[in-house]
């Protein structure tokens, strides 16, 4: 990345910090809600975009993850009625809106994934905030220290190639800076906002920097099976939501669960 790059990089940061901050700890918990509705929109629709889905195929795989992800937030303990109902429109709509059968697993797949990844995972991040806004601006903070220490300490030092079939730029360097990046970031910034011994903080950051790098890893998993770089160009040097969201999709989980435990 050039310099004129890192400028357009640092300056969408300086930008999206500040508001994100606002929108969880100043206003309301819907108006986050609200956020995380309009995230899981954009993501589905480039996860469906990456895989060249039909337009009216993305058009129902929107719907559908607006209605999971919502019915997630407050009816979780339905999920398996929602999600059968959800698996039988898809299928249904396939059978009725081409009659040749041919390619129909491929077509549908990319919705019944992106159901599972997108507005699945995304729910648990409204369940911490449930928890507080505290764990909400910790596990952003982490995952965005992990990423960041990553991409640099990975661009300065890094040689040996940590999975080049699924990402050629991720190194071993880049990968231990993520765990540098959650460990350091989670000691910190959970002293300062959360009742917890350093022990249990320093095991949590490990956790969520390696797990973001299995998050970035699916994600370019599925990118590299599409034959694209970035999930959308939203913005300038970031690549799309589901790119900047990726790691975060698997540490929000990761995080829910480990608080019961710490």
């Amino acid at each position: 990345m050039n310099l004129q790059g890192h400028k357009k990089r640092i300056f969408v940061a300086l930008i999206a910090i500040p508001i994100l901050i606002l929108i969880i700890v100043k206003l309301p918990p819907y108006f986050f809600l609200i956020l995380l509705t309009l995230v899981n929109i954009v993501a589905m629709w480039e996860f469906l975009r990456m895989y060249k889905a039909l337009n009216i195929f993305i058009v129902l795989g929107v719907v559908l993850s607006t209605v999971i992800f919502l019915f997630n937030c407050f009816y979780w303990e339905f999920a398996i009625y929602y999600y059968s109902v959800s698996f039988i429109i898809i299928t249904l709509f396939r059978l009725f809106i081409k009659k040749e059968p041919d390619n129909a697993l491929m077509e549908i797949s990319p919705l019944i994934v992106g159901l599972l990844y997108i507005p699945t995972l995304l729910s648990f991040h409204w369940f911490l905030r449930q928890e507080g806004w505290q764990w909400i601006i910790y596990l952003y903070a982490v995952v965005w220290a992990s990423d960041s220490f990553a991409y640099y300490i990975g661009k300065g030092f890094g040689k040996s190639k940590l999975y080049p079939e699924v990402s050629p730029k991720k190194t071993w360097a880049g990968a231990y800076g993520s765990l540098a990046g959650g460990i350091s970031t989670s000691l910190l910034i959970g002293y300062l906002l959360l009742d917890k011994s350093l022990s249990s903080l320093f095991i949590i950051g490990l956790t969520i920097g390696f797990v973001s790098i299995l998050g970035d890893l699916v994600e370019s998993m599925f990118k590299r099976d599409a034959g694209i770089k970035d999930s959308s160009f939203l913005f300038p040097e970031h690549g799309g939501v589901l790119d900047k969201i990726d790691a975060m999709l698997f540490a929000g989980v990761l995080l829910y669960f480990g608080i019961r435990f710490i």
